[in-house]
């Protein structure tokens, strides 16, 4: 799949995975649970995910740790067959990421970078193509945490510590309940 298509399946996703963020606090619809991930299913349109929220976050401004408000903070791996998005990596911070900015996914030494997308969901980011999924994929079902970093609009770093206990048994479940 080409990057523009696969940004294309990104910008119809975020209303799934807007009201994915939704689901994780207020969904029934949850249908396992892996240790430190949970899996959620939605049938109007089929969607499938994994989800886990951090063990650890640390915020600092101006080098100190800070004290800061934050909605939802979740790592997601999506399936939602009539998109075409097979284990779709998203993170959502609980907050607005500074506009431009990256977030910084490390597993295991390995970094990787997810975008932010001011225009269309100023509190998600995403891997940005299938081959980078793939790879994160990889990595998480071999590392044993997930450490995400990212900066807010005001200026607060933060880190979110995830634990991939579970990650590997959520993801295949998820997978196989939106197989088809």
């Amino acid at each position: 799949m080409t990057s523009k298509l696969w940004y294309g399946l990104l910008g119809a996703s975020l209303a799934m995975v807007g009201t994915t963020v939704f689901a994780q606090d207020e969904s029934s619809n949850r249908v396992a649970a892996k240790t430190d991930w949970s899996v959620f299913v939605e049938t109007d349109p089929t969607s499938c995910w994994s989800v886990s929220a951090p063990k650890e976050t640390i915020n600092t401004k101006d080098g100190r740790v800070v004290a800061v408000r934050r909605g939802d903070i979740l790592l997601f791996v999506s399936y939602i067959p009539s998109k075409g998005a097979k284990g779709q990596i998203s993170f959502t911070g609980g907050y607005p990421f500074a506009p431009g900015s990256q977030v910084a996914l490390e597993i295991s030494g390995q970094t990787f970078q997810l975008f932010t997308d001011a225009a269309t969901n100023k509190e998600m980011a995403w891997a940005p193509s299938e081959a980078d999924d793939a790879k994160i994929i990889t990595a998480m079902k071999r590392g044993a945490e997930a450490i995400l970093s990212a900066q807010s609009a005001r200026g607060t770093k933060t880190k979110d510590v995830f634990s991939l206990l579970g990650f590997t048994a959520a993801l295949d479940e998820a997978a196989k309940r939106c197989s088809g």
